[in-house]
C-alpha cells in the first residue's frame, strides 16, 4: 500500500444506489441482493454492491488529494444534481459535466428518453494548471457490446467499466500522480482502489 502519497488527479466511479427499484429483476436468481434504507433486501439488476449518497459523500477523498488537484467524478442521470454536492464534500468545486454518448444497441431503459449517456463531473481544488485543452465536453467512446467508434479500438467488456479512451483524455488534460477509486482494472502509471484492483490507498477514516 502506498503511504503518504498525495494525488494531483483523482478519478472516481462510485456505485450510486439505485436499489429502490431501478433495474429490479422480477425473477429470483438474477442480479445481486442490495439493501434499502430502512427496508428489506431486494434483488436488482446491478452486478455489484452499492453505496448510499451519504456513504459516498463521507469518503475521505480530500485526504488523498493535493492542495491543487483535479477530480473526475462519474455519476448517473439520477444523481446529476447531487454529484456537485459530493464533490464539494470531498473538497472540490465542480466546473463542468462531461458526457459519454454511447452507441445504441437493442432496448434501452430510461422511460420516454432511453438511457444512452453517462456523465462525469470535472472539478477543481485550488489552482492546478491543465497540461492541455480538451477537445470538447461530449465523447463517443465505445460501450459494452457496442461497436468500436474508431478502427482498431477495443469495445468495453465489463459492466459499468469506463473506456480506456476516457483515461487517455484525463492524462492529456490533468497531471499526475494519478489515482482511480472504485477501479475495475489496473493501468500503467496509476494507483488504484477498488474490489477488482490493487488497493494502493486506504479510504478508512482511521487512517486519514
Amino acid at each position: 500500500m502506498t503511504m503518504n502519497v498525495k494525488y494531483r488527479t483523482i478519478v472516481a466511479d462510485p456505485p450510486w444506489d439505485h436499489s429502490d427499484g431501478t433495474g429490479v429483476k422480477l425473477k429470483i436468481g438474477f442480479g445481486r441482493t442490495q439493501r434499502e434504507l430502512g427496508g428489506p433486501a431486494i434483488t436488482t439488476g446491478l452486478p455489484y454492491g452499492t453505496m448510499t449518497l451519504a456513504e459516498i459523500a463521507a469518503l475521505p477523498v480530500s485526504d488523498l488529494a493535493e492542495r491543487d488537484s483535479h477530480l473526475y467524478l462519474w455519476t448517473t442521470n439520477r444523481y446529476l444534481r447531487q454529484v456537485w454536492e459530493v464533490a464539494e464534500s470531498w473538497g472540490f468545486v465542480g466546473v463542468c459535466i462531461l458526457t459519454w454518448c454511447k452507441e445504441r444497441r437493442g432496448f434501452l431503459g430510461g422511460g420516454d428518453f432511453p438511457s444512452d449517456t453517462e456523465f462525469c463531473l470535472f472539478a477543481r481544488r485550488g489552482h492546478l494548471a491543465a497540461i492541455s485543452r480538451a477537445p470538447g465536453r461530449w465523447y463517443r467512446w465505445p460501450r459494452k457490446f457496442g461497436p468500436p467508434v474508431r478502427e482498431g479500438e477495443k469495445r468495453n467488456t465489463t459492466h459499468s467499466s469506463k473506456p480506456e479512451a476516457f483515461l487517455d483524455l484525463v492524462e492529456q488534460v490533468s497531471p499526475g500522480p494519478y489515482l482511480e477509486l472504485f477501479a475495475r482494472r489496473q493501468r500503467l502509471g496509476w494507483d488504484t482502489w477498488g474490489n477488482e484492483a490493487l488497493e494502493h490507498v486506504s479510504l478508512s477514516k482511521a487512517s486519514a
